[in-house]
């Protein structure tokens, strides 16, 4: 069932384009720095492809001085590395080189395909991010568009659920 959502979803938002992508993705810069504009330290993925965009996200913290780090994926692990020089990564994403961050964070943004009514999100499925967040007090959001909010149920017991979900919509709150 997973696989099939995520066939799904990527199709879907591989379709948004164009000026609606444009507009959608200010209204989510401008709801993320309504709320976060003012923490200290975030940990954000570097979009790619059809993802949500952060680029104008990071600009922005950056400008804030806010201490941003980004993914790094080694073996089955997923790091935390300050923003700076990247390389390319094993999925063909930007990834920062240096030395893995092992401080607090304020706020860790996650990617997501789809997110169900409880926060839970459905990835990519390596698992990266839920190994990443077990045991992890931050908070926890996802960036996206409203056709990626569903209705269907895809939970498992080793999923993390999200705190918050920022699309072109507003910011859905899950209490927990």
């Amino acid at each position: 069932m997973k696989n099939r959502l995520r066939q799904q979803y990527a199709a879907t938002r591989n379709n948004f384009c164009g000026e609606e992508r444009a507009q959608a993705d200010k209204k989510i810069l401008r709801y993320f720095i309504e709320e976060f504009g003012k923490i200290k330290s975030c940990f954000i993925y570097n979009s790619f492809k059809s993802e949500a965009d952060t680029s104008k996200i990071i600009s922005a913290l950056l400008c804030a001085r806010c201490k941003v780090y980004l993914p790094r994926v080694e073996g089955q692990d997923m790091l935390c590395v300050e923003y700076g020089q990247t390389k390319r990564g094993a999925f063909g994403i930007d990834e920062p080189v240096g030395q893995p961050y092992l401080g607090d964070l304020d706020l860790v943004v996650v990617p997501l395909l789809a997110i169900d009514g409880n926060g839970y999100r459905l990835g990519y499925g390596g698992g990266y991010y839920d190994k990443f967040l077990k045991d992890k007090k931050v908070k926890k959001a996802g960036l996206g568009y409203s056709f990626q909010i569903t209705q269907e149920r895809f939970c498992e017991s080793h999923d993390v659920p999200l705190d918050i979900f920022i699309c072109e919509k507003g910011i859905i709150y899950y209490d927990r």
